[in-house]
């Protein structure tokens, strides 16, 4: 079969064969989990076998204990070195033509990359779904540049290529890093479970808690964060500045466990650690900020305004598609500690009522443009679509 043939065009009986089998790639097998447990819920109850290759960490076990197959891959996130991203594309063909999926769904740059060309080289249809343009737009480095590159050769291979906000699908478009345009597709964030992130009232006492939820990036706007607790924390004692998620991650803008060692010394950060369940932590904040540089759609923030949480983001691509600035939170400038902390302050100085006001329009404007079930119909619909084959 060629790489462009369509299965679906397959004799039905060859289709219904044998069960449905969709892969998904990944740098961090963490992220599946994470964001993408309502997909893997729909394909394994329904039968469907699952493949999760992505590099091992703790959530393998857990995958498996949905009935997901988990395979390890090796991925130099940090790294530039040809020989590891080759390593890394030998690996995939290997499994692909070992597995034999119907379909493969390819997340965060690399997969993306040479997940694509592997896919195409054993002719098995793939998706690749764009999570965030990460360091290839915020930089302008070489790599950045070969990374453009390689995506504009990879990105001729996947059968569609779903973008989670306009931002990056017009950046892709304008810098003609698409060779099939006609296959883009907007897939408007990844949704969220309204049921598992039910609507809290806010915390009636006398401290403040902001908190911020991600891995603990300087491109994720860490330091800014830091430097507006400074200027804040003398005009409001009872402020609370949280932040929680793992350091020292493999990533080129990681933040050490020194450094935020160092925060906590100072007193200006409380550091709750990670945790597999942001709830709680949600759920114990008045306000969730993520100062980011840029985002597909960021799941904490979807998150935090289902559960009624007011919002500070950064005015850039991503945040800014879930937050309507003054009406479920506040936008700042991206990489200014000062906008930071004005946005912050005027959150410290709000109404209760105003406070509430927003966490209930949050709510409302995660449950019309986010719910997690929209999102499963969309692979749902292009399953059937490339295989014929339905969940």
């Amino acid at each position: 079969m060629k790489p462009n043939d369509n299965p679906a065009a397959a004799p039905r009986d060859a289709r219904l064969s044998h069960p449905l089998h969709v892969t998904l790639v990944c740098n961090t097998a963490w992220a599946i989990y994470t964001y993408r447990r309502g997909l893997l819920r729909a394909l394994t109850q329904r039968g469907a076998r699952v493949s999760i290759i992505a590099p091992r960490d703790r959530t393998f076990d857990p995958l498996e204990q949905m009935g997901c197959e988990c395979i390890d891959l090796p991925v130099a996130s940090k790294g530039t070195n040809p020989l590891d991203d080759l390593r890394t594309l030998l690996a995939l063909l290997k499994h692909y033509r070992a597995l034999k999926p119907d379909v493969v769904f390819h997340y965060t740059i690399k997969p993306n990359i040479y997940g694509s060309v592997a896919a195409a080289l054993a002719r098995v249809p793939s998706v690749a779904v764009t999570t965030g343009l990460g360091y290839v737009f915020i930089q302008k480095s070489r790599a950045a540049q070969i990374a453009k590159r390689l995506y504009r050769f990879a990105f001729r291979f996947p059968r569609e290529v779903w973008f989670l906000n306009h931002d990056d699908e017009t950046a892709f478009r304008e810098q003609n890093l698409l060779a099939h345009p006609e296959r883009a597709r907007l897939l408007h964030g990844e949704g969220v479970d309204l049921d598992e992130y039910a609507f809290t009232p806010l915390p009636e006492r006398n401290e403040f808690a902001f908190v911020l939820i991600g891995r603990l990036l300087w491109d994720k706007g860490v330091g800014e964060y830091v430097e507006a607790a400074r200027q804040l924390r003398a005009r409001y004692p009872h402020a609370r500045f949280r932040l929680l998620g793992p350091a020292g991650v493999d990533n080129p803008s990681a933040i050490t466990r020194e450094e935020v060692a160092a925060w906590e010394r100072e007193g200006v950060i409380e550091y709750l650690g990670e945790t597999a369940d942001v709830r709680p932590y949600i759920d114990d904040a008045d306000c969730v900020v993520l100062p980011s540089y840029r985002e597909g759609v960021p799941r904490t923030l979807m998150e935090a305004s289902a559960m009624g949480r007011p919002i500070v983001a950064t005015d850039v691509p991503g945040c800014r598609e879930v937050v309507a600035d003054s009406e479920n939170g506040l936008l700042c400038a991206a990489r200014d500690a000062g906008s930071l902390a004005a946005a912050l302050s005027r959150m410290l100085d709000m109404a209760p009522t105003a406070r509430a006001a927003m966490a209930e329009r949050g709510r409302k404007k995660i449950a019309k443009e986010f719910d997690e079930r929209v999102v499963v119909q969309r692979y749902r619909e292009l399953i059937r679509e490339l295989t014929g084959l339905t969940f």
